[in-house]
């Protein structure tokens, strides 16, 4: 198993009764929950994202998946302040006057959103980006402040300082629709500028200005996005920023509030009949965090309980008593974990496990692909039937296939069909064709904000708005969808879940050696100047993993590449097209060294993901990535690392005299 692994075609008949009869031997033998699926968002659609697929798994009674990768700390950290991931429609931001692009690449990331920026833009709008690289967003916008990774809950909580003792807040807003506001006044008041200036890297009468333009623009809005919340803070972070249009009442505004996500507004879609829940045999059935894959890959009981899914504080914390029986089947489809989970090494250290039985479903023969067993060619969105929602607008979509399966692909809902037939699943649910499941669903509908999307809308158009208000103000007279009812700067429920119950700041570890160190050590000389803290966001031709291998999108993104500051570049002696060795106690990874300043001083950043096969050593940057959570909802912290970084010995050589 691995990279250069000879395959051998065989029909689709072989492949369903051999992969059939090793579950059945797996099931047999050593338990349901030694069958693990593992996906995320190779499509998010419902039906071939996890519909069939849920739906099939229950009825195996397999291991659960907590899909935590991507946006699970923001996702609670933001629902335990506003109750759910919903804010401002993307078309509102054009009527902005001060827009905040706060942990976004928009320009990369969110390319849809950015023309009603520009339209903001031409109405004399102002756009300020944080981050800690100068993105290409930073380039467009009219100010970048660079912020040390991590600390943006320290710089939202000065800014809440400044508003509040400035007395700039909205007192009526703040009365009618919050709760926990004397709470917070006593919690900000020893986050001075000053002392979040040390901590991240802003000047303190910046952040003083920020906080006044911030308080006093209208409309104003703020676009966080998912790299906010990838570190060891990350769900209070997003939590704390959060508050901060409540805390200024800018969502009584058209153009102003903040936009994690626009999933939320989907959330009252009912997809029972759907998943079929109802068919998981065991309710105590075990969840597996995605992130954990490495362990949860291991023989060592200790090791699997750690990847067992415990996202509070309050749950218990798994032993080794509970960890379960190894897993035995490993069915991966939406995703290429060979390449996009963190801890590389442990990762494919299961993968190749001679005793692991693992199906790929995939497109193209990826990283992961060549440590299958079987390789089970799946449709894309041109060729099936799917429905979608979105987390960047309030439309549903339909996805109906342009053209019939190229080849002998077959849509991921079709594969688990056939395999539920063979295992001799006779239930209703896998009878049904993909246009019968989404029209069953799309009619059974009952929540009024699906009033506007009926099947004929669906098939006429391909998409349909939600049934809200035009325009879409979500919260300019309260009405959040919490406990309360109110944007809740004091959390009843995050005390119960064993949190802080108000903003904090919860500071990134220095986590490349595992040392557990604050990150206020982490940018100063003294504590390790050898040491760096690593960022990995995507690069700007890629999404995730998908695409690296077209050789188009690689000649875009030239090679993978390390950006160092000019300063952190002269003190280790490397230039820019360097080969350089990136690692810390997990592992290492070669790249290309690129020195610029639009990166801060004491950070390096390395785009990704690149698969590993088409990567100078045949690793990308998950090899440094460890597999620690989020402060909130266990999420990955793929940019909370710190590595050391040096040229490697071929570069030495050459700089040797004669």
């Amino acid at each position: 198993k691995g990279p250069g692994s000879q395959f051998v075609p065989v029909s689709w008949d072989e492949a369903l009764t051999e992969i059939s009869q090793r579950l059945r031997q797996v099931i047999d033998e050593h338990g349901a929950e030694a069958v693990l699926p593992y996906s995320y968002s190779g499509t998010l659609g419902y039906l071939q994202g996890e519909g069939m697929a849920t739906r099939f798994f229950n009825r195996i009674g397999a291991s659960q998946l907590a899909r935590t990768i991507c946006a699970e700390a923001g996702f609670h950290g933001y629902s335990y302040t506003l109750g759910a991931a919903v804010g401002m429609e993307p078309e509102s931001y054009a009527h902005a006057r001060l827009i905040l692009i706060w942990g976004s690449n928009t320009l990369t990331s969110n390319m849809h959103l950015w023309p009603f920026i520009q339209q903001a833009r031409k109405e004399g709008a102002r756009v300020i980006v944080i981050d800690p690289a100068r993105t290409r967003t930073a380039r467009a916008a009219d100010e970048w402040i660079a912020i040390h990774p991590g600390t943006d809950a320290a710089l939202a909580l000065a800014i809440m300082h400044v508003i509040i003792n400035e007395k700039l807040h909205d007192a009526d807003y703040v009365a009618q629709y919050t709760v926990g506001f004397a709470e917070l006044r006593a919690r900000v008041q020893e986050w001075t500028p000053q002392r979040a200036a040390q901590i991240t890297g802003v000047p303190a009468p910046r952040i003083i200005e920020l906080a006044r333009d911030y308080a006093s623009t209208r409309p104003a809005a703020i676009r966080i996005n998912y790299g906010l919340q990838r570190h060891a803070g990350g769900g209070m972070a997003v939590r704390t920023v959060a508050c901060l249009p409540a805390l200024v009442g800018a969502w009584r505004d058209y153009g102003g509030g903040i936009q994690l996500s626009t999933s939320g507004g989907f959330r009252h879609l009912n997809v029972s009949a759907l998943i079929r829940p109802g068919q998981i045999p065991n309710p105590h059935t075990r969840v597996i965090n995605m992130i954990r894959l490495g362990d949860a890959l291991s023989l060592e009981p200790t090791h699997r309980a750690r990847a067992l899914y415990h996202p509070r504080p309050v749950d218990p914390v798994p032993s080794a008593a509970d960890a379960g029986a190894p897993v035995k089947a490993l069915m991966i489809y939406n995703s290429n974990p060979a390449a996009v989970c963190p801890d590389q090494s442990a990762v494919l250290a299961g993968l190749r496990r001679d005793d692991l039985f693992t199906v790929v479903m995939d497109h193209f023969q990826t990283d992961t692909a060549d440590y299958a067993d079987f390789i089970l060619p799946a449709t894309t969105q041109l060729e099936h039937w799917d429905l979608l929602k979105s987390y960047g607008h309030y439309y549903l979509m339909l996805n109906q296939p342009a053209i019939a399966p190229v080849g002998q692909s077959l849509p991921n809902s079709d594969i688990f069909r056939r395999l539920a037939a063979a295992l001799g699943y006779a239930e209703e649910c896998f009878q049904e064709t993909d246009e019968e499941i989404l029209r069953k669903l799309i009619e059974s509908q009952r929540n009024a904000v699906f009033e506007t999307v009926t099947w004929d809308r669906l098939l006429e158009q391909g998409f349909a708005r939600l049934n809200l208000p035009q325009p879409y103000l979500p919260f300019a007279e309260g009405n959040f969808p919490t406990p309360s009812g109110k944007c809740e700067f004091y959390s009843q429920r995050m005390a119960k879940d064993g949190y802080d119950p108000l903003p904090t700041y919860t500071p990134p570890l220095f986590a490349g050696d595992a040392s557990g160190l604050p990150s206020a050590k982490l940018f100063e000389p003294a504590a390790d100047a050898d040491q760096l803290a690593c960022i990995s966001p995507p690069a700007h031709s890629f999404l995730n993993s998908t695409f690296v291998n077209l050789s188009r999108f690689q000649q875009r993104e030239k090679e993978p590449l390390l950006w160092l500051h000019p300063q952190d570049a002269a003190a280790r002696h490397i230039a820019s097209g360097q080969t350089v060795r990136v690692w810390n106690a997990l592992g290492s990874v070669t790249l290309t060294a690129r020195v610029t300043e639009d990166i801060a001083p004491g950070v390096v950043l390395a785009p990704g993901v690149w698969w590993n096969k088409l990567s100078g050593d045949g690793r990308n940057i998950n090899q440094v990535i460890h597999q620690d959570e989020t402060d909130i909802g266990a999420g990955a912290i793929f940019y909370d690392v710190s590595v050391r970084v040096a040229l490697v010995e071929r570069e030495l050589e050459r700089e040797q005299p004669v």
